[in-house]
């Protein structure tokens, strides 16, 4: 947890002290996002095939051996690589802490067992963010990669301990061939909707990249179409509650991808939030997402799987519209504290009738395989809406700095050094020339400021419809329990 949420409040700080542009520290996030979303089908299955206790190790210690990297980068380039490799080892260790509870219970402990598995996760999902808040503010960024080493070291002892060995005996075949294209195709993807915003939309090579990745991704469908045992069954998606359940998800959970990515940003480089404080801010959102689990399912048997899926992405869009009112000193508690609860309520409705939903649709058999494709969707929908979104904030916020600067009496040297700071949008630094005056440097401040609200608030205000697009998606494909398979 501290990787998945901490790691982006770092972001404004890793721009500062490794001198990155905003493009750069994307990547961060990025390459992580991209190896787990694309390969965490394939850590079941390696799980599965191998033994789940043995690839769930590996992972473990690739993740830790990754982090060791990431905290020792000299230079932003170093710690996106190692970034991507924490992403692998996620891949294989996500998959495996409840496929590993799944197989050592017996049906009548197996629930006892999950509900205790997630009471725990919420516990040190909080614990985590307070920490990682703690570790950046106290010590430096580097730490909240370091302080998975012990981890790391407590969780294979114990594993080894105490944690019997499983596996699927009825397991024959991997599919790599799937995996390497899912990688390449959304890598060549999100490498050039990433560099649009240096290159421009239309340059050759973003073109390229983006038509190639596309064409990759037309070779991943078409493999799995006609391979036995593919990690996607597209046969799943003739079910239209199936295939109208993960729209809803990659429309819902890129909205909330876009939110977790930017509002660091926001706190930091233009509210003036502290870090342990910015981290405390999300904390509200995951006590109410991992709180009362049996709450979330009464309503579902109360109420069914359709309505909660409706109602909980039309009050996610109230939360995002929220979002993008404050301005500048904006008051936590008056502004962002209640966009984030009424958010996290949006989504707590949302998540449940989610699972629920893709029990349902499928053959028991096949239950794991839904789980992990929705899974997976959730992942690549944040990873492409990061891409995809900021080409709206670079656009939104150098329209309106021009808009800004052009009341602005300025030279044509410092008009000079604020094109090549818009790169990096409100960590852009003030020309130090001693020549301007006190009042001009506060009105440059203010003008990026504000740009990049006018941008934050486009963000939000697409999540808004996203979110509303979700709600119309549940209402149109979503269907009351009925076997389908």
């Amino acid at each position: 947890m501290i990787d998945g949420i901490v790691v982006n409040i770092t972001l404004p700080v890793l721009q500062q002290v490794l001198n990155a542009t905003a493009t750069q520290v994307q990547w961060v996030v990025e390459s992580y996002a991209l190896f787990l979303a694309t390969l965490i089908l394939l850590g079941g299955s390696l799980g599965d095939k191998f033994g789940r206790r043995l690839i769930y190790a590996c992972g473990i210690a690739l993740f830790a051996l990754a982090s060791v990297w990431c905290a020792l980068s000299p230079n932003i380039a170093q710690l996106i690589i190692a970034r991507a490799f924490q992403g692998i080892g996620g891949a294989l260790l996500i998959p495996g802490s409840l496929a590993i509870i799944s197989a050592s219970f017996a049906d009548n402990e197996r629930r006892k067992a999950i509900k205790t598995w997630s009471n725990f996760t919420a516990i040190v999902s909080a614990f985590g963010l307070i920490l990682g808040g703690w570790l950046l503010q106290n010590l430096s960024w580097r730490w909240i990669f370091f302080i998975n080493v012990p981890l790391a070291i407590a969780i294979l002892s114990i594993l080894f301990s105490y944690v019997p060995e499983s596996r699927d005996r009825d397991f024959t075949r991997l599919d790599y061939s799937g995996a390497m294209l899912a990688t390449l195709g959304l890598g060549v993807t999100v490498f050039g909707l990433i560099e649009s915003s240096n290159l421009g939309l239309f340059h050759p090579l973003i073109i390229g990249c983006l038509v190639s990745g596309m064409m990759i991704l037309g070779g991943f469908i078409f493999v799995e179409q006609n391979i036995y045992n593919p990690m996607i069954p597209l046969s799943l998606f003739k079910s239209p509650t199936f295939s109208g359940a993960n729209l809803l998800t990659l429309l819902l959970y890129s909205a909330w991808g876009g939110v977790l990515y930017f509002i660091p940003f926001n706190l930091i480089q233009v509210q003036g939030y502290s870090l342990i404080v910015t981290s405390a801010v999300f904390l509200p959102f995951i006590l109410i997402i991992f709180s009362m689990p049996q709450w979330s399912y009464n309503l579902v048997n109360y109420y069914g799987i359709k309505l909660p899926l409706i109602i909980g992405p039309l009050i996610a869009a109230v939360g995002f519209i929220l979002l993008a009112i404050p301005g500048i000193n904006a008051n936590y508690w008056i502004t962002f504290f209640p966009a984030i609860v009424v958010l996290a309520l949006g989504m707590k409705i949302s998540i449940a009738p989610l699972t629920k939903t893709l029990i349902v649709t499928v053959r028991q058999s096949q239950t794991s395989v839904a789980c992990g494709i929705n899974n997976t969707v959730s992942r690549i929908a944040g990873l492409i809406a990061i891409a995809i979104f900021n080409i709206f904030v670079f656009n939104a916020f150098n329209y309106s700095l021009d808009k800004r600067l052009a009341k602005l009496n300025l030279s044509d040297q410092i008009r000079s050094i604020l094109e090549k700071e818009t790169i990096n949008l409100a960590g852009g630094k003030i020309p130090g020339d001693t020549t301007i005056s006190e009042q001009l440097k506060n009105g440059l401040e203010q003008a990026i400021t504000l740009s990049y609200i006018d941008s934050f608030r486009l963000i939000m205000f697409i999540g808004a419809i996203l979110a509303l697009l979700s709600a119309v998606v549940g209402f149109l494909t979503i269907n009351e329990p009925e076997k389908t398979f």
